[in-house]
């Protein structure tokens, strides 16, 4: 398990997915920033290349197998 420290400097009040700050690794050099919730997400749970690759190929099929039912 990792742990991080998370600094939000703003947030838009009618729109929470719209926020900014940086994220730093507990034991690593250097900071991320970010700009809204998902990117936030993005630096807290990395996807791996290979991973996000599989991930694209299964989709895919699923999408094939969905238009040929």
């Amino acid at each position: 398990m990792n742990s991080y420290l998370v600094r939000i400097y703003r947030r838009m009040e009618n729109n929470p997915h719209m926020l900014v700050g940086v994220v730093e690794e507990a034991g690593v050099n250097g900071k991320k920033a970010f700009h809204n919730l998902q990117e936030l997400w993005d630096i807290l749970n990395p996807v791996k290349k290979g991973q996000r690759q599989l991930k694209r190929n299964k989709n895919s099929k699923h999408n094939q197998n969905m238009k040929q039912s």
